[in-house]
């Protein structure tokens, strides 16, 4: 990897050392005024509240102007079900939204581009969040990714003071489970993009331009079928950036 000064990596080597390829061909997304909105669902498979939120989160992940993720957390497991698809981190990235936001954390919470929170089961208010900030100014400053080596190359020019987070997502595009404890007992949920990793790639200072290779092998690892890019100010701040790759059709 190669980034311009005071931008500090942060990839492991277990990361880079991730199995599966991205072929040249498969370009993702580039940085644009058009580019998907992040949409960032909290969920958990023993609140009772939450599968409706689960099924609108489906409907979004089929939109081409909108990445939607399923972050499972845990705080819900003492009811008498674990969630199978739970994790720490997942809580923790809440539990810093709740803190920029100067809010409580609660589920169902969907977080729109870094930028605001609406009950994730409140349709109408999270479609409207969502058109709010597709009509928004783009962000500043424009990052660009494009295919390189099988892998991908972003760059992105001097923006002042700030830092931001380039992380790394990789996440399983369907989950089917079946509940048989807790709130939710007797349900069989599908669940759509659910987060099954978050690495931070980079730290940015925002000061100096940003040059960033991420290998093709960082991309995949474990079997997951989705991979996105994202650029977020502040790490839970407002999204600079976003690009999906799709690694479904991907040869192992």
């Amino acid at each position: 990897m190669v980034i311009l000064p005071r931008a500090r990596i942060l990839v492991t080597a277990a990361l880079i050392a991730a199995a599966g390829s991205v072929p040249a061909a498969a370009e993702p997304a580039a940085a644009s005024p058009a580019r998907p909105v992040l949409v960032e669902l909290f969920t958990s498979q023993g609140c009772s509240s939450c599968p409706p939120a689960d099924r609108l989160l489906g409907e979004l992940a089929a939109r081409d102007d909108v990445l939607a993720l399923s972050f499972n957390i845990t705080y819900w497991d003492y009811l008498g079900w674990r969630d199978t698809l739970g994790r720490e981190e997942h809580t923790a990235r809440q539990e810093a939204y709740a803190v920029r936001f100067r809010d409580r954390k609660y589920t169902p919470q969907m977080v729109i581009d870094g930028t605001t929170h609406v009950p994730g089961n409140r349709g109408a208010a999270v479609r409207a969040a969502i058109d709010a900030r597709r009509g928004a100014a783009p962000a500043r400053p424009a990052v660009t990714f494009e295919p390189r080596g099988g892998g991908l190359h972003l760059d992105a020019p001097a923006a002042g003071a700030g830092t931001a987070t380039v992380w790394l997502i990789r996440y399983d595009t369907r989950h089917e489970v079946e509940i048989s404890r807790g709130e939710n007992a007797g349900e069989t949920v599908a669940y759509a993009n659910v987060v099954r990793d978050i690495a931070a790639l980079a730290e940015w200072d925002m000061a100096s331009p940003l040059a960033l290779d991420i290998p093709a092998q960082a991309m995949r690892a474990d079997g997951h079928d989705g991979a996105a890019v994202v650029v977020q100010q502040d790490g839970v701040g407002p999204v600079i950036a976003v690009a999906r790759l799709p690694v479904a059709d991907r040869d192992e």
